[in-house]
Order: C-alpha cells, then sequence, then structure tokens
C-alpha cells in the first residue's frame, strides 16, 4: 500500500497542472500512514509496559508481606522459646516461688517486648505476678479463651489483645505457657506482651515509605500498625479484606485509610499466633504511577513518531546522513547506559575505582576510594591525589608491595592485585586489596586503571580459621601428651611393679618359698593387673566416653555432672524431658562433649555457686539450656576479643559453637557482668532420626 502511494505521488508531481496540491495531499497521507502503525504500537507498548509494572508493584508488596511475617514470626517464636525455658526453670520442681519470682523479674527486665509474667493455677487462680509483691492477693485472670486452649492442648498459646488493664494502663498480648512436670500441669505461665513493641518490630521490618502495615489477632482487633493510625484502614472488618481472608491466598482488595487514600491490601497469616494476620497496604496512586509515566512516554513518543514521520517526507535526500547521525546517537546511548549499568555494579559491590598516572605520579578516583583510604580531601568533591599522599599512608613493606604491583601491570599488561593494611580513627587497622591492569602497548602504557575493595571481614575470616585451626592442633597435641603422661606415669610404673612381682614371684619359688608368702604374693600381683585395667579403662573413657554406649546419652550425663559435682563442690540441678527417644551417635557425642566444656567454662570462668542444666528431646529438635549463677561477662566485648586476633585460653565457647554448627544448630549466649550467663542451644534432628531409623531397619 505505501509503495502505490509513493508511485502515486510520483506521477502526479510529474503530470502538471494541479501537481503541487495533489503532492499536498498525497504527501500528507504517506505520513498518516507511517504514523498509525506507530502510534497503535506505541500505545500498545504502553499498555503492556504499565501493567507488567503494576505487576512488578504487587510482586513487591507481597515479597514486602512475606518479610515482615517472617520478621514478627521469628520474634514471636523466640519469645516463645524464652517463655518455655522459663517454664522448665528448676524453681517450680518443689514449687518455689520466690525463686522462681527473681528469676522471673530478671528476664522480664531484660526481655524489651516484655511488660510482665505472672504464674497462675490450673482453677485459674494466680499464684504470683512480677508487677506485685511476691504473696499479694490476685486473684482469679480474666481472659479465659486462651487459657482454656493451653489446659486443652498443654502446649504454648498466643493470645489476642486483651482488655485494658486500668493497674499499668495498658493492653497487653497474653503469651500463655504450660508448665508440666512429670506428666501433670502444675502450673500456666502468662507473659503479657507489649503491643507497642510489636509495632516497633512492625516499623523496623524494612516496609517502604508511604506503605502500611497492620498486625490483626485472630478477632480482628489491631495489635500494632505501622507508620501511624491515619495510614491504615479504617476498620480491621473491612469487608474487602474479610473476603479476600475468607477466600484464602494473599489476593490485593482495595480500600480507604482514613483519610480517604485508596490503597490495594495483601495480607498473610502469622504461624504459631492462633488466627493472628498482617496486612500490607500499598497506594493505589504508587501503583498506578507506572501507567501515568506510561501515558507521558506514549504522548511524547507519538509526537517524536509524527515529527520524525514529517521529516522524512520533507527531508528526503538527508536520509542517509540522518539515519548515520541516529546510529551514532543510539551507540552513545548504548555506551552511557553500559556506563551506568558498570558504575551501579561497582557502586553494589562498594568498589571505589581509581586511575595511576605513573608518568604524573597521581591517583584519581571516586568518593568511595577516598572513603576507603580515609582521606579527607575526598568528602569536600576532590578526585586527585598525588601518589606520595597514597604511599604515605601504608608501612614501608606494603609500600613496596605496591610500587611492585605497578611496575608488573606496567611490564606485563595483565591484571594484578596487590593488598595491604591501612589505618583510620574510627575503624583502627583495616585490609583493602586494589586491583586493575595497563592497556596499550607496551613502550606506551603509564596509565593503570582499577578498583579497590574492603577486604577486611575476609582477612578477619581467615586469621580467626587459622586461629582455630592452631588452637585446635595445640589441644589435640596437648591430649596426646596427656595421654602419653598417663601411660607413663600410671599404667607405665604399674606395669612396671607388676614385672618386678613376677620376677620376684619367680625367684622365691625357685628357692622353694613356703606356700603363704607366695599366695599373698599372688594377690599383690592380681591387685596390680586391676589396677592397670581400671587405669586403661580411664584413659579409654576420657578419649570416648564409654558411659554413652553403656548407659545412653541422658544417664551418662546425669553420671557425669554427678561425678563433677562431687569433684568441685558446685551444685547442679539437671532436667531432661523425652528421654525416652535415642539420639543419633554423633549427636549424643557432641551434646556430651557440649555438657563438659559448659561446665569446664564455668569452673575456670565463673565462680558459680549453683549450675543449673535442661535438656529437652522433641520430635523436631534437642534443646540444652545451661545457666550459672557466677560473675557472667559481656558477651560482645569477648567476640571483638576473638575479632581483633585475641588468644582465649581453651576452645571454650569457639568449640562449642563450632561443634553445633557441625549439627547445624544454634547457640546463643546471654549474660551481663555480675548476674551469670545462660547458653542455649538448639540441634535440630528430622535429617539424624531419619537416618537412625533407615539404619535399624
Amino acid at each position: 500500500m505505501r509503495a502505490s502511494m509513493i508511485a502515486e505521488l510520483s506521477n502526479r508531481l510529474s503530470s502538471g497542472s494541479g501537481r503541487s496540491k495533489e503532492a499536498v495531499w498525497l504527501f500528507t497521507a504517506l505520513v498518516l500512514t507511517a504514523a498509525i502503525p506507530v502510534l497503535l504500537l506505541g500505545g500498545w507498548m504502553a499498555y503492556i509496559t504499565a501493567d507488567q509494572e503494576r505487576s512488578y508493584a504487587r510482586k513487591a508488596a507481597t515479597e514486602a508481606l512475606t518479610q515482615v511475617a517472617h520478621r514478627i514470626e521469628g520474634e514471636i517464636s523466640h519469645e516463645i522459646q524464652v517463655a518455655e525455658t522459663l517454664a522448665s526453670s528448676a524453681a517450680l520442681d518443689d514449687a518455689n516461688l520466690s525463686d522462681f519470682y527473681r528469676e522471673a523479674k530478671r528476664i522480664v527486665a531484660a526481655r524489651p517486648l516484655w511488660e510482665t509474667a505472672f504464674l497462675t493455677k490450673p482453677d485459674r487462680e494466680q499464684v504470683l505476678n512480677v508487677l506485685r509483691p511476691l504473696g499479694a492477693p490476685l486473684g482469679p485472670v480474666t481472659d479465659t479463651e486462651s487459657f482454656n486452649a493451653v489446659l486443652r492442648t498443654r502446649k504454648p498459646v498466643l493470645g489476642g489483645l486483651g482488655p485494658y488493664q486500668a493497674s499499668i494502663g495498658k493492653r497487653l498480648v497474653a503469651l500463655r505457657v504450660p508448665v508440666v512436670r512429670e506428666g501433670e500441669l502444675r502450673y500456666v505461665l502468662t507473659v503479657g506482651l507489649l503491643p507497642d513493641q510489636i509495632g516497633t518490630i512492625l516499623g523496623q521490618a524494612g516496609l517502604p515509605a508511604g506503605w502500611a502495615g497492620t498486625v490483626i489477632d485472630a478477632k480482628d482487633e489491631i495489635v500494632a500498625r505501622t507508620p501511624d493510625a491515619r495510614a491504615v484502614s479504617a476498620s480491621a472488618k473491612t469487608p474487602a479484606v474479610q473476603e479476600a481472608i475468607a477466600r484464602g491466598g494473599s489476593n490485593s482488595p482495595r480500600t480507604q485509610t482514613r483519610e480517604g487514600m485508596d490503597v490495594e491490601t495483601v495480607h498473610r497469616g502469622l504461624a504459631g499466633t492462633e488466627g493472628w494476620s498482617v496486612h500490607v497496604g500499598v497506594p493505589v496512586a504508587e501503583l498506578n504511577a507506572p501507567v501515568s509515566r506510561s501515558l507521558q512516554l506514549l504522548v511524547g513518543g507519538t509526537a517524536a513518531s509524527v515529527g520524525l514521520a514529517i521529516a522524512l517526507g520533507l527531508v528526503i535526500a538527508r536520509e542517509v546522513a540522518q539515519r548515520r547521525r541516529m546510529e551514532a546517537l543510539q551507540s552513545a546511548a548504548a555506551l552511557l547506559d553500559s556506563e551506568k549499568r558498570g558504575a551501579l555494579a561497582i557502586d553494589a559491590a562498594e568498589l571505589g575505582t581509581w586511575r595511576w598516572d605513573l608518568t604524573a605520579n597521581e591517583f584519581s578516583g571516586c568518593n568511595r576510594f577516598g572513603d576507603l583510604l580515609g582521606l579527607p580531601s575526598a568528602r569536600s568533591g576532590e578526585t586527585r591525589w598525588s601518589a606520595d599522599r597514597i604511599f604515605a599512608l601504608l608501612e614501608p613493606p606494603h609500600r613496596a608491595a605496591l610500587a611492585s604491583f605497578g611496575g608488573a601491570c606496567l611490564e606485563s599488561g595483565k591484571s594484578g592485585s596487590v593488598e595491604f593494611p591501612v589505618q583510620s580513627d574510627d575503624r583502627g587497622e583495616y585490609w583493602l586489596r586494589a586491583a586493575g591492569r595497563a592497556e596499550g602497548p607496551p613502550n606506551r602504557r603509564h596509565v593503570i586503571h582499577g578498583v579497590l575493595a574492603d577486604i577486611d571481614i575476609l582477612k578477619r575470616a581467615e586469621a580467626e580459621r587459622s586461629h582455630l585451626l592452631r588452637r585446635l592442633a595445640s589441644a589435640q597435641e596437648e591430649e596426646q601428651r596427656r595421654i602419653s603422661r598417663e601411660l607413663h606415669d600410671q599404667i607405665g610404673q604399674t606395669v612396671t611393679g607388676l614385672s618386678l612381682g613376677l620376677k620376684a614371684l619367680e625367684q622365691g619359688l625357685a628357692k622353694g618359698g613356703n606356700a603363704e608368702a607366695a599366695t599373698e604374693q599372688v594377690r599383690w600381683l592380681e591387685q596390680l593387673a586391676a589396677q592397670i585395667g581400671r587405669d586403661i579403662h580411664r584413659t579409654a573413657s576420657d578419649l570416648r566416653p564409654t558411659a554413652i554406649d553403656d548407659l545412653g546419652i541422658f544417664r551418662a550425663i546425669e553420671a557425669y555432672v554427678a561425678e563433677w559435682q562431687e569433684r568441685y563442690g558446685v551444685r547442679i540441678d539437671i532436667q531432661t524431658f523425652g528421654r525416652d527417644k535415642s539420639l543419633p551417635p554423633d549427636v549424643a557425642a557432641v551434646l556430651y562433649r557440649l555438657v563438659q566444656e559448659g561446665l569446664t567454662n564455668v569452673l575456670k570462668h565463673a565462680s558459680a555457686s549453683k549450675v543449673s542444666i535442661v535438656l529437652e528431646k522433641k520430635s523436631d529438635g534437642l534443646a540444652l539450656v545451661l545457666e550459672d549463677d557466677g560473675v557472667g561477662f559481656d558477651p560482645e566485648s569477648v567476640s571483638r576479643n576473638a575479632m581483633n586476633g585475641g588468644q582465649p585460653s581453651g576452645l571454650g565457647l569457639s568449640g562449642m559453637k563450632e561443634r553445633v554448627a557441625l549439627l547445624g544448630g544454634t547457640i546463643a549466649v546471654e549474660s551481663t557482668p555480675g548476674k551469670g550467663s545462660t547458653i542455649f542451644v538448639q540441634i535440630p534432628l528430622e535429617v539424624q532420626e531419619m537416618e537412625v531409623q533407615e539404619t535399624g531397619a
């Protein structure tokens, strides 16, 4: 069609009179013919692009919802674990409420999310409340729904937003945990959680600015919301939201904020919360922003297309030059886009770009390069520094290494790298790696381009790993020396005595000695042989505790604890749950060593008078809690000391962490100077138990 129109235009232009007017109409038709497909294609592409961007925004809302839900679920799960640990307190074994009252007050003071903790009998009468003096009359509990759920299931239950409590001027969320001893439900431990703190968790979960987040309990009560009361739905019982919840999934019903702003919401239930859910509202204006931008692009593209068509018709003789110009512009745009992507990748990797001109003896680079080197001038916009100034930041050996790196790059033309430490007031000493290469023919290379990376974390990790390996080798060598001493000093001397006794017996029998003396000599030799057997058994037990195989892991630990308590005079209270279930051999060995190393740390560092050990085997994992009333310590300072190359004696906590990590478990330490220490260990058992069952089959 376009070819026929162009041919007709040519014929009419050469036909004589009136051809100028016809040429104008034909030219107009040609322009419209070229512009209409462009308009249609532009509209279709704008619609597709807007729809895709809207889908991306909704997907981002779903991902943000998942992130918020995981954050809140993790915090609630951790609080349940701490409450279960408190419910397992040894003070409740013999109804020692005064000890439990002090322990509960300590934990409530240490948990920002906890407002109170109180203990209730199954008949709903409160026994104690940390907000009231011990022994004060308290009365029955009023929120019975979650309380009855605990009585019925004997599992932790997270209730909804409770009624207003005039005594404290707040509404609390009840977290209830059963206290079971010897198969009997003795108490229900209730922890009052602060909705404001749940709101803090919601606010710190990373929602984009302008988005609304709401946490709703099973009764549709708003527990927490962010950024403020005006940024969320007017009611938790909006019909659209209720319909989406009834359908299941995470559909996006549209509703309005209290200020009349339209939002689309996505929701998700919170696992382990008995019907709680979290809702995220995205402003409709933000979702529709891509459509508005697409319309603007469509108008601009249409105008550009029409202008291009007119220019094509009017300046047909310059088509080749115009095409070349467009190709040049496209190449420049592609180059600019490539440079932007490269700069974005470098910025995401936190790299500093630099250029070293060896002829001019100067460095130039981005601000990140100057920040990594701690150069104040970089913050004021300066991008050039003399090479002498850069070299002055390094120690002499590393100056030589940097100079050698530059010479090697110029000589070979290949990529190279060099590592060196620098000093700063806020970070102290940290390590950097410079990598780069020089381009061009050998006789014209004088500039090196490269990047600068902060590798301090990698260096510290390597140092810590090397330090652990050295400590492990030292521990192995010390163990070998100890075994050697045991064999030489005890078993060796006993064997020597046995040999001399046999020689004396032989000489006595050869001389015709009396039978009574010979019998006495034989009995003495039997005692020596028995002593040798005991020494060998003790040495073998140190290498691999045979009690695990003979008695089982729980009784083996109890036997070790009893012996340790008698030897060192420190009172130990040990409780075990789920001991009727067996453990995989590797888990049993690690558990035994964890108890050994934990008690060794208490003996060396804690100066404690009492130690409490709780060991519970659950269906999905193993929990170990080791608590002492010793001097305590600051875990953060200990970690910093280890990161800075400190040399603590023995494997200690590092060894315990290594053992737990090998089994895919987690270990947490809570301690305060002067208030004792508590170690929490969690080891998953699903994979290990399946392997044990397959082996037994």
